[in-house]
């Protein structure tokens, strides 16, 4: 088949997502045509809505349709679980017995992507602490180096405050995304969580 424009900028728009390399974004480019015309206006709908309504929660950071999210004003901030993007939160959610609140950093401590201290949601972390008395802060990011950097800077960060920190036990595997692990896992790394 020849060269088709349309076709081609629908398929490098698939691309921009990642994870999604050129074959995978020419399925999606071609299931596209294949829908109904309605279907694809609903499809187009649903991307133009959910960018023009969701925006971060000004307390946590996660996204929101409103200006506080639903988790910040049912959940207890006396236990603040941090995370490092939204998508964690997501899967810290698949302990039930969680109810504590969430903080979204938003990264991770990383030279090498350019990002330092500042870069992230530190000082709103901080801030949280200390308006709510919070008692305890777990941190949860990745079990990888700029994880491991960013816990161990905020416990450093926390002590002045008198906050226990801990740290998620290693039930996770070092280098897993938080949004990969199962259910168990997650369960057993926030039981066995160790202080920092």
């Amino acid at each position: 088949m020849g060269y088709i424009d349309s076709l081609n900028k629908l398929t490098n728009s698939f691309r921009a997502l990642p994870g999604v390399g050129f074959k995978t974004a020419q399925r999606y480019a071609y299931s596209v045509l294949n829908m109904e015309e309605e279907d694809v206006k609903t499809f187009a709908d649903s991307l133009i809505n959910a960018k023009q309504k969701i925006k971060f929660c000004s307390e946590c950071g996660n996204f929101s349709e409103s200006e506080v999210c639903e988790s910040c004003l049912k959940n207890n901030a006396e236990i603040i679980c941090v995370v490092a993007e939204p998508k964690d939160v997501l899967a810290m959610e698949k302990i039930k017995n969680f109810n504590g609140a969430y903080h979204v950093l938003h990264g991770c401590i990383n030279p090498l992507e350019h990002k330092g201290p500042d870069d992230i949601r530190i000082k709103e972390l901080i801030k949280r602490v200390q308006k709510y008395k919070t008692k305890e802060v777990i941190m949860a990011t990745n079990p990888d180096v700029a994880g491991d950097t960013t816990a161990y800077y905020i416990a450093e960060l926390l002590k002045p405050f008198g906050v226990k920190v801990t740290r998620l036990a290693q039930g996770v595997a070092m280098g897993t995304d938080l949004e990969y692990a199962d259910e168990v896992t997650l369960s057993r790394a926030m039981e066995l969580r160790n202080n920092l």
